[in-house]
């Protein structure tokens, strides 16, 4: 991202930090050697990411290399990252991190700093990654997802696309038994939400969770489920998904 796209804001947590072009450059060729030996990597659906406006790409979360993966989706080479500030202390993690625009958040607390920097970076058109769950889920299936992607979607009016990533469960194992891991990357069709119900705010935030969380769900295996298992949700969803190939 260029410096034009910086916010003005001084606060680190307050600002979305943009990324060094030459060393995301760097990086993103070092992850996508190291996915050819590490990962057989697939993607699907790419078609339905909008090239440009904003949008939140909100993805399950079972593994730290999921936020490598998501570095080299094609499409949008402007996706932020928002990014628990726990992270800070890995080394690593945190040097993936700068090579793209990014957001820390504390998630000990309500951080209004880092939604107010997320709504003003979507409403300029750049697009946000998001975990709802709001944890990486060590059980390899769907967490209860939180509302933060909810409100950041209405707040900025911007459409929302799910996304299923299998396999990175497996990553640690397999690493050590060198041998490579599957992984398959899923993107939906972007939906937009409705506004909240001034009557029912907690009802309406609610509703529109579990439409995100059931929208990942059903473009993963059954096994991930998890949290959202036997929702006939999901089930629409995937009929509806097989109507439009």
């Amino acid at each position: 991202m260029n410096e034009g796209n910086e916010h003005t804001i001084n606060s680190e947590e307050s600002k979305v930090i943009p990324s060094n072009p030459w060393l995301r450059m760097v990086v993103k060729g070092v992850i996508a050697f190291l996915e050819t030996i590490l990962l057989r990597l697939r993607f699907e659906g790419l078609e339905n990411i909008p090239a440009s406006g904003g949008l939140i790409i909100a993805t399950n979360h079972m593994s730290r290399v999921d936020t490598g993966i998501l570095l080299l989706n094609p499409v949008r080479k402007d996706e932020a990252a928002l990014v628990a500030d726990k992270y800070k202390k890995h080394a690593i993690i945190r040097f993936i991190v700068k090579t793209q625009p990014h957001i820390w958040i504390d998630r000990s607390r309500a951080d209004f700093s880092a939604i107010q920097a997320a709504t003003k970076y979507l409403r300029e058109g750049g697009a946000l990654g998001i975990a709802p769950e709001g944890t990486r889920s060590k059980s390899g299936t769907l967490l209860e997802g939180k509302s933060g992607a909810v409100l950041l979607a209405v707040r900025a009016g911007v459409p929302v696309i799910a996304v299923g990533i299998a396999g990175t469960e497996n990553f640690r194992r397999n690493l050590w038994r060198f041998k490579r891991t599957p992984v398959t990357v899923r993107f939906g069709k972007p939906f937009l939400l409705p506004p909240l119900d001034p009557q029912d705010r907690k009802g309406s935030l609610q509703r529109a969770t579990d439409e995100i969380m059931c929208q990942i769900a059903s473009l993963l295996p059954e096994k991930y489920h998890g949290f959202y298992a036997g929702r006939p949700r999901i089930q629409e969803l995937i009929e509806q998904n097989k109507e439009t190939v």
